[in-house]
């Protein structure tokens, strides 16, 4: 496998890694980048640009990006958060404060905290919305704001895979006097930082080809070399993903059909939960920025303060989680370490892609690292692509001290 990209001393288990998710775990076009204290260790990439590209005519570029899905939402948690620092969005106030609308139909005590945690039991809408409505954030927002919540809000956590993104973008426009979460993103974290990054694809970067083509692979032999182990869903997660009235079910079908994520329409949309595009190095980069100083021009910038970052990371869910079937631990707008989502240490926060993308920090080893993708697998939060990387970088962190 041709890989391309260096690696510090040290962190060559991270190459080695990445070679065999190429030829053991079936990867066709990927790359992957680490920070430590801010400075770049591992930068990486490999495969193709495409992932229906068979022939490998269109290599992976250093600057190709990629959709990420839901490693997106640990993109956009930064906004509020960040809000919240300013004075400018209190996480105590009912969200209804911000968003009159909002309050029908009992959600009167949905705090803007429960939109973070994922306690605000609205992950589902009973009627799902068609691509094109999705792509609409006011037609998102009215939607959340007319759906009656599915458990009493806060006394409970499961996964809003996608209504998240709409009640994120609305609590943002409403604050930020109409200026939503995608903009929000670019005006004041991709730009300051250098990032290729967006949550809605200007025109001109789909015209230049920034973004490659992602699609679902098949999934690996697991008797073929390198596999290893491979472990069975529960049961009672198995049932929950082939029941179409689970409320697992339903939370995934908000949009009905998904939209096709290589459409341009689509990837111009600023989907604060699912449509994030960006590179390895911009996820990367983006972590490094939340728990210290980046090196090169961002030098001096840093996103998060100690004490923002502590609600970023500080335990508000834990347990049986009432979408995913499994325990899940999450900060506010981030996954913690977990079974359910293996980070580095327990000290971690940060957020997967379904399908495979990964970024994440942890501060005390001064880590962050991002994995991005064009073959999706069925995985939600623990892709064994992205999670062999992490072994081999707790590993190299380890033995570099």
């Amino acid at each position: 496998m041709d890989v391309h990209g260096t690696v510090a001393a040290g962190f060559e288990p991270v190459r080695d890694a990445f070679v065999r998710n190429f030829t053991a775990l079936g990867d066709r076009g990927a790359a992957v980048a680490v920070y430590r204290d801010g400075r770049k260790v591992v930068d990486l990439w490999g495969g193709t640009r495409d992932v229906d590209d068979a022939d490998g005519a269109e290599p992976w570029r250093r600057g190709t990006a990629q959709v990420v899905r839901s490693a997106t939402k640990g993109v956009a948690a930064a906004v509020p958060l960040l809000l919240h620092r300013r004075g400018e969005l209190d996480l105590d106030a009912p969200v209804g404060e911000y968003w009159p609308e909002f309050k029908a139909h009992g959600k009167e005590r949905v705090l803007v905290r429960h939109v973070l945690n994922h306690r605000a039991g609205l992950p589902v809408l009973d009627r799902p919305l068609t691509p094109e409505e999705a792509l609409d954030p006011a037609r998102g927002a009215a939607a959340v704001a007319a759906q009656a919540p599915v458990w009493e809000p806060g006394t409970d956590h499961g996964y809003h895979a996608l209504t998240y993104g709409w009640l994120l973008d609305e609590l943002v426009r409403r604050v930020s006097g109409g200026r939503g979460a995608g903009q929000w993103i670019a005006d004041e974290i991709a730009r300051p930082l250098g990032l290729d990054l967006w949550v809605g694809l200007p025109a001109a970067e789909e015209a230049a080809g920034r973004a490659g083509r992602v699609g679902r692979l098949e999934e690996p032999d697991p008797s073929a070399p390198g596999q290893g182990p491979r472990l069975r869903p529960k049961r009672a997660v198995t049932e929950a993903y082939a029941d179409p009235d689970s409320l697992t079910r339903r939370t995934f079908a908000a949009i009905t059909p998904f939209p096709d994520q290589n459409d341009p329409a689509y990837r111009a949309a600023a989907l604060p939960a699912a449509n994030g595009i960006a590179t390895a190095d911009a996820l990367a980069r983006f972590y490094a920025a939340l728990i210290g100083e980046v090196d090169g021009v961002t030098r001096g910038m840093r996103l998060f303060d100690a004490a923002t970052m502590e609600l970023a990371r500080a335990e508000e869910s834990a347990g049986p989680d009432r979408v995913l079937v499994v325990a899940t631990r999450f900060g506010l707008g981030y996954m913690l370490h977990g079974s359910a989502s293996p980070f580095l240490s327990p000290g971690s926060f940060g957020h997967p892609g379904r399908g495979g993308s990964l970024g994440f920090a942890d501060p005390e080893a001064g880590i962050a690292f991002g994995y991005v993708t064009n073959g999706f697998r069925r995985s939600v939060t623990a892709d064994p692509r992205a999670q062999a990387l992490v072994r081999a970088v707790r590993a190299s962190a380890a033995r570099t001290g």
